[in-house]
Parts: structure tokens; sequence; C-alpha cells
């Protein structure tokens, strides 16, 4: 490329970026400069507003216009004392420093407009006086003018606001040399008026944007919060209803051999029955491994006739857990009886969870686990002592007494979960279980009716179990 197409490229570089700068101008001063837009009342959530009675609270929030009104009554008095010597031309130099004082509440860039043109006109009509285009009052109140509209615009436009006064200042200053000019005092005093108010506006805005992101940040929270409690109820759906739908799947098998000489159709029933069982229990883990992970498959590989564990698997639990070197102790108080599946396998979770947190928390610390069989319910007990051995960073997600209180909400229960006075750690948890109601005797006259079998006086009831070695 030669010397004359590069300088012929820059040329039109810089008259792109002349027309874009003069587009901008005419976008942001000219084009409906005079359009309405009247200064928005004063918000009432401030800390002394907040504070008022709701009637003055009401009166406050027209405090800015108010004030600015009051301001430029105050300037055209000032000016018109200042200049009472001059008759009817103090008066008209009066009414142009306060009219674009009023218009600047409702027409912003329409108002600096005319606080420009009392500018030109205080200027072209200094006559004698010493100091000029600006009068005092004048240049206060362009000042003022100024600041508002760069507050209520963008930063470019208090650019474009400086830059045209100091320009009709300089052109007044160039054309008569000889006076002594203002320029210099409105140029300096204006680029820190407008600096100031776009650097306190950038930090509202930025403070605006901080708190909308933390009011959307909280609904995120609240929206994820809501899923974590679909997916506990999808976790307890699948604890409840996997091991119902697994005792179908395994009778529906073994009904036909239950019979001899079963009809094929009778078969072929029992045989889609266990196949509908066994797709449903599929699909059940399938679903809440899309819920719980993002691997859709994480259960789709175990047996779908597994069932869920119950207290009577406990032993098993503590024995793992025993083969890790650590102290268990397990202590059952009460009649031992069959409760629901739900609390069953809710109380085993429970007391798994706690075995897993003094584990990792607690290491080489003695476990207590106590499960005490009452009349309205089921207690649990999990509590273990300070840490012997070195304890390692977790890197969990430190759900586990989270999804503990979530178990023991959904069943009423009430569960605490806080230190002890040695330095371990307890958890206890009660869980509601209702009465089953007695099946009302038969009458004795009913052929029907079947007998119960009498009490065998040999038999002993349920001992109580403590366990502090191996299963008992």
């Amino acid at each position: 490329m030669s010397v004359t197409d590069t300088d012929q490229t820059t040329s039109r570089t810089e008259l792109r970026i002349a027309r874009s700068a003069l587009k901008g101008l005419r976008d942001d001063l000219v084009t409906d400069a005079f359009a309405f837009r009247p200064l928005p009342p004063r918000s009432t959530d401030g800390p002394v507003v907040h504070r008022l009675p709701d009637r003055l609270r009401d009166s406050a929030r027209l405090l800015p216009h108010a004030c600015l009104a009051a301001f430029a009554c105050f300037l055209m008095l000032v000016g018109f004392e200042f200049e009472s010597e001059r008759g009817g031309a103090a008066l008209a130099a009066a009414l142009l420093t306060g009219i674009p004082l009023f218009t600047v509440l409702f027409r912003p860039v329409g108002g600096w407009w005319l606080s420009f043109g009392a500018a030109f006109l205080s200027g072209a009509a200094a006559g004698q006086f010493s100091v000029w285009p600006w009068s005092a009052t004048g240049f206060v109140s362009h000042l003022v003018v100024m600041a508002v509209v760069a507050g209520r615009t963008r930063p470019r436009v208090a650019a474009e606001m400086w830059l045209l006064t100091v320009l009709l200042g300089a052109g007044f200053a160039f054309t008569t040399p000889g006076r002594e000019s203002d320029t210099f005092a409105m140029a300096f005093v204006s680029f820190l008026v407008l600096l100031t108010v776009v650097l306190i506006r950038g930090w509202r805005e930025t403070q605006a944007k901080v708190v909308e992101q933390v009011a959307v940040t909280q609904v995120e929270r609240s929206r994820r919060t809501v899923l974590e409690e679909r997916t506990t109820i999808a976790r307890e759906l699948h604890d409840v209803v996997a091991h119902h739908m697994s005792v179908i799947a395994i009778q529906a098998e073994a009904a036909p051999y239950r019979v001899d000489d079963p009809p094929a159709e009778l078969t072929r029933s029992f045989a889609i029955i266990r196949e509908n069982a066994v797709a449903a229990l599929t699909e059940l883990r399938r679903v809440l491994g899309v819920v719980r992970a993002d691997n859709p498959e994480a259960f789709a590989g175990g047996a779908p006739e597994a069932p869920q564990p119950t207290l009577a698997n406990l032993d098993s639990l503590l024995a793992n857990v025993r083969d890790t070197g650590a102290d268990v102790d397990k202590v059952v108080t009460g009649a031992v009886r069959t409760l629901p599946q739900g609390v069953e396998l809710s109380a085993y979770r429970i007391v798994q969870e706690g075995l897993s947190n003094a584990l990792r928390h607690a290491p080489g610390a003695a476990t207590r686990v106590e499960i005490g069989y009452v009349l309205g319910g089921l207690g649990l007990r999990v509590v273990n002592g300070p840490a012997t051995e070195e304890v390692r960073p977790s890197h969990g997600a430190g759900h586990g007494v989270l999804g503990m209180r979530e178990r023991v909400s959904m069943l009423g229960g009430e569960m605490t979960a806080e230190p002890t006075a040695e330095g371990g750690y307890e958890v206890t948890a009660f869980i509601p279980v209702a009465a089953e109601p007695k099946p009302e005797p038969k009458p004795e006259g009913d052929p029907g009716a079947k007998r119960e079998p009498e009490p065998n006086p040999q038999r002993k009831p349920w001992p109580m179990v403590k366990s502090t070695g191996d299963p008992a």
C-alpha cells in the first residue's frame, strides 16, 4: 500500500469517527431536546424518609423538586439585587438565570440549551462588566443545570455539555482577548462537578445492580431449595415404593410354583405381572437417578429385586463399621416390634448417616447407637466422643444432617444435632408411629371365626439387646 492510499484510509477513518461523534451529539442534545421527561419523585426507602410519618413521607418525595425551585428563586433574587442598577436588563438577567433551573425539572436537555443560550446572551450583552461571559449567578446556575442533566443522562452527554460550554467561553475569549474571562474557571469547576456526578451515578447504578443480583441469587437459592426438596421426595418415593414393587415381582415369579399344574393363562399372567413390576422398578430407579445425579444410569445397574434396608439390618451395618477399627456400641430398649417400612428405612438411614459422620469427623472415637421402642414411636440416638486420630478434610457436600432432618420432618418427628460437653457430637431423633388398631374379636358362635392360639407360657418376649462387640 502506498503512502497516498494510507493517507486516504486514515482520512476516511477520521471522517467516519467525526461523523459518528456528530451523530451522537445530535441524538443526545438535538433530537427531542425539549421532550417532556419530568424528574422522578424521590424514593421513600431512604434511611431518613423511611422514618417520616405517612403524610410527610408523601411530601418528601418531591423534596428535590422543591429544593431546585427554591434555589432558582434564590438565584433570581440575588442576581436582580446585584444588577438592580441596570433596570430592565437586571430583571431579564435574573429570569435568564432562573428559567433554565425550572425547565430542567421537566425537560432536562431543553433546560441546558436555555442555560447555554442565556450564557451566550449574557456574554453578548456584557457591556463593560469586568468578568464574562457568565455572571456570578449565571455561573452557578449553569453548573447546577449541567449537574442535574448529567445525573439523569448518560456520561457521554455530560462530556458533550462540558465540551460545548468550553467552546462557548473560548469563542468569547478569542473574539475579545483583552477582556477578563471566567471561561477557565467554568471549564475547571464544571469538569470537577460533572466528574463527581458521573462517578456517584455510576456507583449508585453499580449498587443497584448488586442488589438486583442479590435478589436473583436469592430466587435461585429458593429454586434450588425447592429442587432439593423434590429430590428428597423422589428419594423417599423410591425407598417406599421400591420394596413393594420388589415384593410384587418376587411373589409373581414364585406364585406359579405354589400350585400343581397351573393353567398356562395363569402362568402367563403372573409373568406379565412380574415383567411390569420389574420394568416399573427400573424406570423408577432411572428417574430417581435423573433427579439426584447428572448420570441418568446411576441406579440402572442395581438389582431391582433388592429390598431396602430396615432396622433388622443394623447388625450388618455395625459389623462393617467395626471392620474399619471403630468402637461401636448398640443398645436397644423397649419391646422390639415391626414398624412401618418408611419408619424402618428412615431410622436405618439416620443411624447410617450418624455413623458416617462419626467416622469422618471423629476418627478413633467411640460411638454409641441407642434405639428405643416406646409406645408412641421410635427414639434414636447416635453419640460419639472426641476424635483421637487426625481429622482429615472432608470433601463432601456437608448435607448429612440436613438429609436426616428432612427424613425426620417428613415423618412428623423431631431431631437435634449438636456437640456434646465432652467434645463429641450427638444426634437424637424421635419418629412418631401411630398405634395399629386392634381387630375386634368375632362372636364365639360365629362358625367362621378363627380361634386365636393360646399364648405359650414358655415363650419369652424379645429380650433387650445390647451389643458391645459382635452383633447379638
